[in-house]
């Protein structure tokens, strides 16, 4: 039995990463009569803690942070953070192009900590069903601890799931493991004693940013990244290409069709996926080059290789690759391994999922494509299928499938996001909210039950960008 019922909110949210604290932001600016709870797994709020890497950025323009595209005079910016934290000026002079990963996690934590009434941390959502109160319809989300909460409507953010390919997802566990549980799994595993050989799986941005990182903690160790692709790409940082981050292209790829969304998912993945910036590329080149001139490579890259076999020992894991253009394998024994492979997408693929794991109580009322997956409007909500009733229930930072790349995990279209889902928000609550219902207290103070919702700030005028 639940050893807790919480109050009715309007807005049940799952999750209190990036896209959720940037909806809470969202719904505290435009629509502010809205209550709201949060539950996060994590005992705080964070961002990324497993892959605050020494020197990594955030290979993203700063001002894409939590409000700013949507409101620009927000307090809740990153340039107010650093006023805040007196080190405006003294970022201003870095010569770096982006912020660090370790200072844009400290603004995540600092925004999230301004929420901190609305979230219920160390709170792991176990189970999604639908009940009904006082003759209203709701949903109820049950924790791992056992308490459940009541809400008219539910945003779901978890977080996309990762990515664990075949062989390495029958292996997975203190050795062989994602990227995002890269710090603390390599304090665990290197508390005794410095490895000796470690394989970083994978072509991305993270995994060059691992081979880095393992190699500068330990000079000694034998570092070697695996790729499938023949070698590592250089991102497409092309202004043109990056128009693939602009509103109006979610927009177009959302209205594109089936085939021609797969048309453009090919062109834009060089944007953020499988490929890695030039700066980290040439010091792992250049550190190679070097290495080989000193006749001591410890530092290796083989791409064009796809893992046949893993197998997990006490102290080691032993791989076997095929080279995929001449058939050759390849033996290995390492330490341990790290997955850098990426995190599913809804879909019908091997690498993706049909429905967010959370949700599959529900997915059999859910309206679906015709390979399966969920289908999702335009404002993010999951309808219901004909002749059934749910309450209202939003996708919050899933959605590439069906938005397009400006929807991967990333800042990007964040804040923009934030504010349909605030307004979607508003107007399903404000025909579904039975009069009685009506909140005692929102984020800033209830408005009065017959006052209209406060309108959100008007749209920055956005300029269409050509298609072709």
């Amino acid at each position: 039995m639940p050893s807790t019922t919480r109050p009715v909110v309007d807005v049940l949210g799952i999750g209190f990463g990036p896209a959720n604290l940037a909806l809470a932001i969202a719904l505290q600016e435009n629509r502010p009569g809205l209550t709201a709870r949060f539950l996060e797994a994590r005992t705080r709020p964070e961002w990324q803690p497993g892959m605050l890497l020494d020197g990594s950025d955030i290979q993203n323009h700063p001002s894409r942070d939590l409000v700013t595209l949507r409101n620009p005079r927000s307090r809740y910016s990153f340039l107010n953070y650093l006023h805040e934290q007196g080190r405006l000026i003294r970022h201003l002079n870095l010569p770096v192009e982006f912020p660090l990963r370790k200072e844009y996690a400290g603004y995540i934590r600092w925004a999230a900590d301004q929420f901190a009434h609305l979230v219920d941390c160390d709170q792991r959502a176990a189970a999604i069903e639908r009940t009904e109160v006082d003759g209203e319809e709701l949903y109820a989300v049950t924790t791992v601890r056992g308490d459940r909460y009541l809400g008219r409507a539910l945003v779901v953010a978890p977080g996309r799931t990762p990515y664990l390919p075949a062989p390495y997802d029958r292996v997975a566990g203190d050795r062989v493991f994602h990227l995002t549980q890269y710090l603390p799994r390599l304090r665990a595993l290197t508390a005794e004693r410095d490895p000796e050989a470690v394989a970083v799986v994978g072509g991305s941005q993270s995994a060059v940013e691992l081979a880095l990182d393992l190699h500068r903690r330990f000079p000694r160790a034998r570092v070697v990244t695996y790729s499938r692709a023949h070698s590592l790409r250089l991102k497409d940082t092309s202004p043109f290409s990056e128009e693939g981050y602009f509103p109006e292209f979610t927009d177009y790829y959302f209205n594109a069709s089936p085939q021609s969304r797969r048309s453009l998912d090919d062109y834009m993945r060089a944007t953020n996926y499988s490929s890695a910036d030039g700066d980290v590329l040439k010091e792992l080149y250049l550190a190679i080059y070097e290495q080989e001139l000193d006749g001591d490579q410890r530092l290796f890259v083989h791409g064009s290789h796809e893992a046949t076999a893993v197998e997990v020992a006490d102290r080691s894991v032993r791989l076997r690759f095929r080279e995929l253009h001449t058939g050759g394998t390849v033996d290995d024994t390492v330490d341990f391994a790290v997955l850098a492979t990426g995190f599913r997408n809804l879909g019908p693929g091997a690498h993706e999922e049909l429905c967010p794991p959370l949700l599959a109580p529900l997915r059999d009322l859910l309206r679906t494509e015709a390979d399966g997956r969920l289908e999702v409007a335009k404002d993010y909500e999951l309808r219901p299928r004909d002749g059934e009733s749910l309450p209202p229930v939003f996708l919050n930072g899933l959605c590439e499938s069906s938005h397009g790349i400006g929807d991967a995990g990333s800042f990007s279209l964040l804040s923009l996001r934030a504010g349909r889902l605030a307004d979607a928000l508003a107007a399903r609550l404000g025909t579904a909210r039975p009069a009685a219902a009506a909140p005692a207290g929102g984020f800033l103070g209830a408005l009065p039950q017959d006052a209209p919702l406060p309108p959100a700030p008007p749209a920055p005028a956005e300029r269409l960008i050509a298609a072709g």
